[in-house]
C-alpha cells in the first residue's frame, strides 16, 4: 500500500459522539436526551414567515454575508440586547449555522501553529475546529460544582503563540453563565496579551435564577478582539433551519467573509428572511423562553435527585452534567451505552467534553429542551436503574 490517502487532520478527532448517541438512539427506539434539538414546534410566527419568503420566490442566492434585512434586524437586535454597536454592512456575516460561523472564524484568524485556548469541559466541535484551521488548542479546566475559573492558572496558558481564546457562554455542557467580571478578567489577558476572543453565545436567551448575559464585544477594549457568534437554532427551535453568524469589526469580518464564501457560498435566502423576522419578536417571546426552559430544567432535576443521579445545576442553556454513582457503573461510555440499550434513554457520555477522557468519566449528559410528556417517559425509564 502507497501513501494515506487520507489526511493526518482527519485521524485526529472521532466523528461526533453527541451524533452517534442520536444514531443508537433511533437503533434502540430510546427516548433522546442525548442532541440538543427541541421535540416540539417551532413558533408559529416565524414558520409562516419562512412560508411568505417561499411564495415570495427568494429562490436565488441571498448576499454571500446574508440578505440586507438579516443584517439590518441582526444589527438592531445586538444594540438592544448586547450592547454591541453594529454596522451591518461591514460587521456581519450570516453562516450555515454557528457551526460553520466558527470554522470560519478560526480559518480567518488563525495560522498553522498558533494556540487558541478552549475552556473544558467543551462542546466537541471546537477541538476538531482548531485542527482543521491549524491551530494548536490549549484546554483550561473549569472545576465544578461552580466550574469556576482559576485566573492564575488561566493566565500562565497564555503566550506569544495564543491567538485566540473561545468562550461558550450560556455554555455547553455545563450550564456556567461567564459573569461579567469573570469576562472583565478574561478581556484584560486578551488585551495584554493581543489576541483574539471567539465567544460562541448560541444560548444568550435561555438564562436562569436572574443570570445575566454579557456579550464580550461590549466591554471595555474589546468591541475591535472580539467574534461574537450565535444563531437561531436554540432560540427559535429551528436547528435544522441552519441560520448563524458572526458579528466582528470590519477587517475581522472582511477575512471571515472570504472563508464564508468559499466554505459554504450562504444560508438558505427564505429562512434568511423568516429569521429578520424572528429577530424583532416581543421581549415578551424571549422572557417566556427562557420561563419554558427553566420549568424544564427544574422538572428533569427533580426527577434525577430522586433517581440517584448527582446533577449539578445549570444557571443557562438546556444541559444537565449528572454524575451516576449511584448505580454501579464506573465507566460513562458503558453506562451511556446500558442506558441507551436497555433502559430506553440516551445521554452523551461526559469523557467526549474533555481533553482527557478521563476527567468525564463518571459523567453523563442530559438535555432537556423536550415536551413534557418526553422528560416524563425518559425519567419513567430511568427509575428502571433504581
Amino acid at each position: 500500500m502507497g501513501r494515506s490517502l487520507t489526511s493526518a487532520k482527519a485521524a485526529v478527532f472521532t466523528e461526533s459522539v453527541i451524533r452517534e448517541m442520536t444514531r443508537l438512539a433511533n437503533l434502540h427506539g430510546a427516548v433522546n436526551l442525548a442532541q440538543g434539538f427541541p421535540d416540539f414546534p417551532a413558533p408559529p410566527a416565524i414558520k409562516e414567515a419562512a412560508k411568505r419568503a417561499i411564495d415570495g420566490d427568494l429562490n436565488q442566492y441571498a448576499i454571500t454575508w446574508g440578505s440586507k434585512p438579516l443584517r439590518d434586524a441582526l444589527a438592531r437586535r445586538m444594540a438592544s440586547y448586547n450592547r454591541v454597536e453594529v454596522d451591518p454592512e461591514t460587521m456581519v456575516t450570516v453562516c450555515c449555522g454557528a457551526t460553520e460561523a466558527m470554522i470560519s472564524a478560526l480559518l480567518a484568524t488563525v495560522d498553522p501553529g498558533e494556540e487558541v485556548i478552549v475552556f473544558e469541559p467543551f462542546y466537541e466541535n471546537y477541538g476538531p475546529d482548531c485542527v482543521l484551521s491549524g491551530a494548536t488548542p490549549v484546554f483550561h479546566r473549569l472545576e465544578p460544582p461552580d466550574f469556576a475559573i482559576d485566573f492564575d492558572a488561566l493566565a500562565a496558558k497564555f503566550g506569544p503563540r495564543t491567538k485566540a481564546i473561545v468562550i461558550n457562554t450560556p455554555n455547553n455542557p455545563t450550564g456556567k453563565v461567564f459573569t461579567r467580571e469573570e469576562l472583565g478578567r478574561i478581556a484584560e489577558l486578551c488585551r495584554e496579551h493581543d489576541c483574539l476572543a471567539i465567544t460562541d453565545e448560541i444560548y444568550e436567551y435561555i438564562l436562569y435564577d436572574g443570570a445575566e448575559h454579557v456579550s464580550m464585544a461590549s466591554l471595555p477594549g474589546m468591541a475591535d478582539r472580539t467574534i461574537t457568534i450565535s444563531g437561531h437554532s436554540k432560540t427559535f427551535s429551528v436547528t435544522g433551519w441552519r441560520i448563524g453568524w458572526c458579528v466582528a469589526a470590519p477587517p475581522i469580518t472582511a477575512a471571515i467573509r472570504k472563508v464564508h464564501d468559499f466554505l459554504t457560498v450562504g444560508a438558505p435566502h427564505p429562512l434568511q428572511a423568516a429569521a429578520a423576522e424572528a429577530l424583532a419578536f416581543d421581549d415578551s417571546f424571549f422572557e417566556g423562553l427562557a420561563a419554558q426552559y427553566q420549568r424544564r430544567r427544574d422538572h428533569l432535576l427533580g426527577g434525577l435527585r430522586e433517581i440517584g443521579f448527582t446533577p449539578t445545576v445549570p444557571k443557562g442553556a438546556y444541559y444537565v452534567m449528572a454524575g451516576f454513582e449511584a448505580f454501579g457503573f464506573d465507566h460513562d461510555v458503558e453506562f451511556s451505552r446500558h442506558l441507551v440499550e436497555e433502559i430506553g434513554v440516551a445521554v452523551v457520555p461526559g469523557s467526549s467534553f474533555f481533553a482527557d477522557p478521563e476527567a468525564g468519566r463518571g459523567l453523563v449528559r442530559f438535555c432537556f429542551p423536550k415536551r413534557d410528556e418526553t422528560l416524563d417517559a425518559c425519567l419513567e425509564r430511568l427509575r428502571r436503574l433504581a
